[in-house]
């Protein structure tokens, strides 16, 4: 009877625990508690490894966030814009409220002299990327949530170690649990070679450190502070069409020169110092450009060591202004509440509102959650398509003519709270465009869900989505 007693006491602290810590977040507290109850002891350990908050970590904090001497002269150098009326897109004209929060975030502002090339698929991404490093003077940063040694893998090896060789400093950061399978021995030929590598929270470390549930999602590449990239592709064969699983892979990357280039180099360096403790600090990573674009870029990251959630604020507040168009394509697509409620909100309100996810999943569980908030949106008017070319990786938002976002960040809870993440925000109609024309591009290789139909989906399908979902806050 003692024992009974004591279990239960042990059970309700653990209860209590989750409560009390995670209060702000019930979705997430009912996934935790199912968990919890399906494995009384075992889930309560998961929870104290997996789920404590990164910014109640003091070790895990970030000193020296603040942008220092190099970063500040290098926006005196940026044509910033300092008004609505001065946004490009008529439309925006209209949007202050929009662009007053786009401006809130201080050390990220609207630039206005860049040009941005989109580029789709692994192809034109890697070789747009190989061509920079092959033309790099000064150094090569390159950042990766996924690194393989195969073959593409390798021969961004190769280049990096001829041109460390050759004099450039060349520095790379690939994520502990995302490059798990990197063999020591890829790392060990770019060090002998002069490249510096580091590993952001090694998978083991970070578990007994309760780190392993916040990863580094990011996919940066600058060099010499001119060109850099940003998009949803990592470094691997399966970008190419080398999965024979998934097949074709559907992507979108973002070339970046100009003004922009300083913010993806500013959070490369703030990541560099937090694997290793070393602030790059030359005026040589902050150079002064020559480019002549008039496009307007916006650099947003965010991460689990800020207070606010920057990718997530800038979705929805673009959401909630949108007055013609939504579209969305996202491999991943497990929406905050908020974002749930501005899509149906916008459909109902007769946006024309379609998202675009796959047919083919990388990861079932993750695929039934996202075809639990299918039946929802149909019903509230949005137009849901799976892709059927291969599978679909692309991180694209398109807001009526106002703006367009390319990036690293899914639209999902993960991306939004848990992960570091990088995005691109497009205003300038040509950009814009050019993803509405692979949109559309992509629409030919979809079916839609039709209502009616999907409604009559299997009793086994329906219950692994309402499970999916419970879970999906943790996925």
């Amino acid at each position: 009877m003692i024992w009974a007693l004591l279990v239960l006491i042990v059970f309700i602290f653990q209860i209590a625990t989750i409560l009390v810590l995670e209060y702000r977040r019930p979705s997430k507290t009912v996934a935790w508690l199912l968990i919890l109850f399906a494995l009384p002891i075992i889930g309560f350990v998961m929870y104290y490894f997996l789920a404590q908050e990164y910014r109640r970590r003091r070790t895990l904090r970030r000193r020296g966030v603040v942008p220092k001497e190099t970063m500040l002269q290098a926006l005196l150098r940026c044509k910033l814009v300092h008004r609505p009326e001065d946004m490009r897109g008529e439309e925006f004209r209209f949007q202050e409220r929009l662009y007053r929060m786009l401006q809130s975030m201080t050390f990220s502002p609207i630039t206005g002299c860049n040009e941005t090339t989109v580029l789709t698929n692994g192809d034109a991404t890697f070789a747009a990327i190989l061509a920079a490093i092959e033309e790099a003077r000064h150094h090569v940063h390159v950042e990766f949530y996924t690194i393989r040694d195969d073959g593409i893998g390798r021969k961004l090896k190769d280049a990096l170690i001829r041109k460390a060789r050759a004099g450039v400093e060349v520095r790379v950061i690939y994520d502990g649990l995302g490059s798990l399978e990197l063999p020591a021995r890829y790392v060990r030929e770019l060090t002998e070679a002069g490249v510096e590598t580091r590993c952001f929270l090694q998978a083991k470390l970070a578990f007994f450190n309760k780190r392993m549930n916040f990863r580094n999602h990011r996919k940066i590449v600058v060099v010499d502070g001119l060109v850099g990239f940003v998009g949803g592709i990592n470094i691997g064969d399966e970008y190419l069409g080398g999965n024979p699983k998934l097949g074709f892979w559907r992507d979108t990357h973002l070339q970046v020169k100009g003004d922009a280039v300083y913010f993806l180099q500013e959070v490369f360096i703030q990541d560099w110092w937090f694997t290793a403790r070393k602030r790059l600090d030359k005026p040589a990573y902050m150079p002064a450009h020559a480019c002549k674009g008039e496009e307007q870029v916006q650099i947003v990251a965010s991460g689990p060591n800020n207070k606010d959630a920057a990718i997530l604020e800038c979705v929805f507040a673009a959401l909630a202004v949108a007055k013609t168009r939504i579209y969305i394509t996202t491999p991943y697509f497990i929406p905050d509440p908020s974002v749930l409620m501005a899509l149906r909100t916008a459909a109902l309100s007769g946006v024309d509102v379609r998202i675009i996810i796959p047919y083919v999943a990388d990861t079932r569980l993750v695929l039934f959650a996202t075809l639990s908030y299918v039946e929802e949106l149909v019903s509230a008017g949005v137009r849901v398509y799976r892709y059927h070319g291969g599978f679909v990786h692309a991180k694209v938002l398109i807001v009526d003519r106002l703006l367009a976002s390319v990036g690293t960040a899914n639209m999902d809870m993960r991306s939004f709270f848990s992960n570091f993440e990088i995005n691109a925000l497009l205003f300038d109609e040509k950009a814009i465009e050019r993803l509405e024309k692979d949109f559309m591009a992509d629409l030919a290789s979809c079916e839609e869900v039709n209502r009616s139909h999907f409604q009559r989906r299997p009793a086994w399908q329906k219950a692994g989505e309402m499970a999916a979902r419970m879970l999906s806050p943790l996925l």
